[in-house]
């Protein structure tokens, strides 16, 4: 998922850079759902392994 973060981020610089500026909104916004979704779904895979550890 980082991966597409990455990618929408890449789509939005260059999408900016020749100055479709509609288009690189919609992908920076993509790009930052993505990696908070991604963020999220580290910290709940790190929280899960800690409390597995305990048990």
């Amino acid at each position: 998922m980082l991966y597409w973060a990455l990618m929408f981020l890449v789509i939005a610089l260059v999408a900016a850079v020749f100055g479709f500026g509609g288009i690189a909104s919609t992908a920076a916004g993509m790009a930052q759902i993505l990696f908070v979704v991604a963020l999220v779904l580290f910290v709940i895979s790190l929280f899960a392994g800690f409390m597995r550890r305990r048990l």
